[in-house]
């Protein structure tokens, strides 16, 4: 019975002061259907309204690959906020060791991510995620598979659609539309520049689709992915 808590990890299994928690855990070693499943049961414990405290370090989240797909590269940054200044960046790479297939990536680039993120010096109050969130079909892509990981607010700011219609979004910059998939709402089509494709933001754990919107925007200077991001995307791309 020991060893079966210890390899699920339903309870919290780390804390370092200062650094991010894992308050919750599962098998990595898993097959696609068995995946799938854990999306399935997992998706229940994402928290879809606001639970955040004061916000003043927000994390960038991104992961590339390399040599064609077998090694990804995880960069995570920090930005002081409002002022989106750069505060701390970390950069892990690790083999992926989970295939590629839509819809289940946060079981090819969470560990990594992980690993990223227990080296900061100072836990994130917000994760900001190159990926999908609620906008999933078992409403659990990578955000918020990471939020209830480690038990902090996250938002999933994606540059494509996963599922879900929308209207045409409002051409000025800050418009957006709701993401529907059949009657829910199930994220949003946000334009952060004016004439520019809009991002596809969802909710990730911890924080309502309306705050998700406006601390996104928060986030965005003169370019179309907001800093956090953006900074995280250059540095998961790079040699």
């Amino acid at each position: 019975m020991a060893e079966r808590i210890i390899v699920y990890a339903i309870i919290m299994i780390f804390f370092i002061p200062g650094q991010t928690k894992i308050s919750a855990m599962h098998r990595w070693d898993v097959s696609p259907k068995e995946a799938v499943a854990i999306q399935r049961q997992w998706c229940a414990k994402v928290v879809r309204r606001d639970r955040l405290g004061a916000v003043q370090r927000v994390a960038g989240i991104d992961v590339g690959f390399k040599e064609r797909g077998a090694v990804a590269r995880a960069a995570v940054v920090i930005l002081r906020y409002p002022n989106l200044t750069l505060v701390e960046q970390v950069v892990v790479e690790r083999p992926a060791e989970f295939p590629y297939i839509p819809g289940l990536l946060s079981f090819r680039e969470v560990p990594v991510v992980l690993e990223a993120l227990a080296r900061l010096a100072r836990a994130p109050d917000l994760l900001l995620c190159d990926a999908q969130g609620y906008a999933h079909p078992r409403r659990f892509g990578l955000a918020s598979h990471l939020g209830v990981l480690t038990d902090t607010p996250s938002i999933g700011v994606a540059k494509t659609r996963l599922i879900g219609e929308h209207a045409p979004v409002p051409v000025q910059r800050g418009g957006w539309t709701p993401l529907r998939d059949r009657d829910e709402i199930i994220g949003a089509a946000l334009r952060t520049r004016t004439g520019v494709k809009p991002l596809y933001v969802s909710v990730g754990h911890r924080v309502c689709l309306e705050t998700a919107l406006w601390l996104v925007m928060s986030c965005v200077t003169k370019y179309r992915l907001p800093e956090t991001t953006r900074w995280a995307h250059r540095i998961a791309s790079g040699p």
